[in-house]
């Protein structure tokens, strides 16, 4: 060999060794970075137990008892989907787009890393991150280092992370983590809440196209947001199709055909405000802050499930039925006082209207005095207003006319209850929840009952051995201590029969028949009253005075439908509820509702009390329960009507359910001005009949019984006498001549 060769040979092996030296030294010396960096010598990685138990905020979910998302509470909307509740063309979309060897590498796909380097040197940018380095991105976000060499070690982090996580979750659990985490504008956190927001739609009936829009967005959910920039948003969506046809999760011809379609969104932001049973889920939320702070939860971002009582078709109903009848009553209060203020002389409604009002307080904290706030009041702004026929309206009044508009509205609260479970099944708080915040339905809501509270008092006779055929003179009635007090019947209608049955005396509600019993049942009547109506679920203050018996005491629908609950329950007052448990995010019940019960009255007492609620839907102030609304079965119920027909109520009871429902304006001085417009049986007693109608029609959700089930033990007082006449009803123009 001739010594050139020679020295070539020796010098190709020594630089041969010393590039494999190199080689070996520089893995070595990476495996020793991978492994301390592992160690977190350069920064924390995720314990094991966050792997386990990734931290994100999730919303908390509201269900009605049918299984029906009723809201949520959330800082950022965000609910998880199961792998098995999303839609295929999702996952073909997302893999399409951005991990295609997403099922065959280990989390790392170190064939797309090795290709950022070719494009590098071409001048190009190319991300090769998998879904599951995402997701560690997604699950882990770190803050920004404070030096560079931090920086450099972000990458690794992530990888091992991601490795990490593969090792512990299957493929499809990780892409489902992967899309539960991912933010898609528009409040929408995770393909569950997308879904719902852009297209109104579950995640399992997402098309190619709609999953292909979503995943798009996720390159930018600014740059191709649908709502706000559709044409870059419909070529992206294209981009995602492609790729989906490139990879033959889609064929050719179909590819031709979807890139063509335009974008079809049914784009809705979550709005508290809207949806079913805002009123109670407001209720509700109140409630929950106050369980979460006692039980160390957060509302907001742990995910509870809380599974109510709320039945959603009844709740639908409820609300439809209100719209229903308001909308037309509110029609004939506007033209009853057409021309003229119905506050009159009380102007200081209006004073306190725009006290209260948000803008008054913004130019109070700005420092403007009380004549620069009013001429602030009285410059013309544009604005929207509610209205029942046309929804928002836009234009422009004062703000002054605009406190005056709305003291115009009539209000309205309606609950509906299984007197048996206690189960709450619709809540109505009131006519719209954006414009009028105020719930006419919770405990802390009170109006005069009226004559709805007259049943109170005949229980009261009943149990005491009164018999509802019993004649009572219809005279005047005196009370010892009371010389001056002497109430008279409602408009004087029914002065010219000088006695009558406690039958008649309830369902024509008569006020001298409930003062004679009264009278009849002691000087501690008023205080025996009380004591009853405690027992049967009444909370509020009730004045120990014999007025009680006539509703001058101020009670919420909440306690009023719990208390007529006791005559359809054999005399059991069951406690009105309306969540059935609380789960965690796992799974776990944390509570679970036990409705607390009271015998009150006994089951005798109770059955008599039904017959004589059943003859007012008959024959009775409400008879047109049964002569023009047609509720089928066996029905009961009491009108309530107070002073200037302030407050209009109706009670409805059948054997298995129960409802209420008060109507009546904001302010007490703002009402109607004559029976036939403001008394219970024609301002709120409509609404009932109408939920009735839609309840009775839906065997999914109500069962018609024919009658009230007597009681086990016979009746010792005789309840089979009639004296119905149809000339009474006439002469209260509650039945057509």
């Amino acid at each position: 060999m001739k010594l050139n060769e020679y020295f070539f040979n020796n010098e190709y092996k020594k630089i041969f060794k010393w590039i494999w030296i190199v080689i070996f030294s520089s893995l070595a010396l990476f495996g020793v970075f991978v492994l301390v960096v592992s160690w977190g010598w350069f920064g924390a990685l995720p314990p094991l137990e966050e792997l386990e138990n990734p931290k994100t905020y999730l919303a908390s979910e509201i269900y009605a008892e049918d299984g029906v998302l009723l809201g949520k509470y959330y800082l950022q909307n965000r609910s998880n989907a199961n792998f098995d509740e999303i839609s295929p063309n999702v996952f073909n979309a997302l893999i399409a787009t951005e991990d295609i060897r997403f099922y065959e590498h280990p989390g790392i796909d170190f064939r797309g890393a090795g290709s950022i380097v070719f494009y590098a040197l071409i001048g190009k940018k190319r991300g090769a991150s998998t879904i599951t380095q995402q997701l560690a991105k997604n699950l882990f976000p770190r803050k920004k280092f404070d030096n560079v060499f931090n920086k450099s070690t972000t990458k690794l982090k992530e990888w091992i992370t991601a490795v990490r996580i593969e090792q512990r979750y299957t493929k499809e659990e990780i892409i489902t983590m992967y899309l539960n985490t991912v933010e898609f504008g528009g409040n929408a956190f995770g393909i569950r809440s997308a879904a719902k927001t852009f297209f109104g739609k579950k995640t399992s009936e997402l098309n190619e196209n709609e999953a292909a829009l979503l995943v798009g967005m996720l390159k930018g959910i600014t740059k191709f947001n649908p709502v706000s920039k559709p044409e870059k948003a419909f070529n992206r969506r294209n981009i995602v199709l492609e790729q989906m046809e490139k990879y033959d999760f889609i064929s050719k011809q179909k590819f031709d055909s979807l890139i063509k379609m335009p974008i079809v969104l049914n784009y809705r932001e979550e709005d508290h405000n809207e949806g079913l049973a805002p009123y109670f889920r407001e209720y509700l939320r109140m409630e929950l802050l106050q369980w979460c702070e006692d039980n160390n939860y957060n509302l907001y971002k742990d995910g509870l499930k809380i599974y109510t009582t709320i039945n959603s078709k009844m709740q639908l109903y409820a609300e439809q039925a209100v719209q229903q009848h308001l909308s037309e009553w509110q029609r004939k209060f506007n033209n009853h006082w057409k021309g003229k203020e119905p506050w009159g002389r009380f102007t200081e409604l209006i004073t306190a209207g725009v006290h209260r009002s948000d803008r008054y307080k913004i130019l109070k904290q700005q420092g403007l005095s009380e004549d620069e706030i009013m001429k602030e009041f009285n410059k013309p702004v544009r604005m929207k207003v509610f209205s029942y026929t046309r929804g928002e309206i836009d234009t422009v009044m004062t703000p002054l006319d605009s406190v005056k508009y709305y003291k115009y509205f009539l209000q309205c609260g309606f609950m509906s209850m299984d007197p048996h479970t206690g189960f709450i099944k619709a809540w109505v708080g009131g006519i719209n929840h954006k414009y009028f915040k105020y719930d006419h339905v919770n405990i802390n809501s009170k109006r005069q009952a009226g004559s709805t509270f007259k049943p109170f008092v005949y229980t009261l006779a009943m149990d005491n051995g009164w018999s509802p055929c019993f004649v009572a003179p219809n005279q005047p009635v005196q009370f010892e201590g009371y010389p001056d007090y002497d109430p008279q019947n409602a408009d004087g209608k029914m002065d010219y029969q000088p006695e009558m049955t406690l039958y008649k005396g309830l369902y024509m509600s008569v006020n001298r028949i409930v003062m004679f019993l009264m009278k009849q049942l002691g000087s501690n009547a008023p205080q025996s009253v009380i004591e009853l109506a405690k027992k049967m679920g009444i909370k509020s203050y009730l004045p120990p005075y014999p007025s009680i018996a006539l509703g001058t005491a101020d009670v919420s629908v909440y306690e009023m439908v719990g208390a007529f609950s006791t005559f359809a329950n054999k005399g059991v007052w069951t406690e009105p509820v309306y969540i059935q448990r609380i789960v965690d995010k796992h799974g776990n019940i944390l509570h679970e509702s036990v409705p607390k019960t009271t015998e009150a009255i006994s089951e005798n007492t109770a059955y008599i009390m039904e017959k004589m609620l059943e003859r007012v839907t008959r024959n009775g102030t409400a008879a047109k329960v049964k002569g023009f609304y047609n509720i089928p079965g066996a029905v009961g119920g009491k009108t309530g009507t107070t002073q200037n027909y302030s407050d209009g109520w109706f009670m409805g009871i059948t054997p298995s359910l129960v409802s209420g429902c008060w109507v009546g304006c904001e302010d007490r001085a703002v009402h109607f001005r004559s029976m036939d417009l403001g008394a219970g049986g024609v301002m709120a007693m409509p609404i009932w009949a109408y939920y009735m109608q839609k309840v009775t029609a839906d065997p999914s959700v109500f069962k018609i019984q024919q009658d009230f089930e007597p009681p086990k033990t016979p009746l010792s007082v005789e309840i089979n006498c009639d004296d119905y006449n149809k000339e009474d009803l006439k002469k209260l123009e509650l039945i057509e001549e």
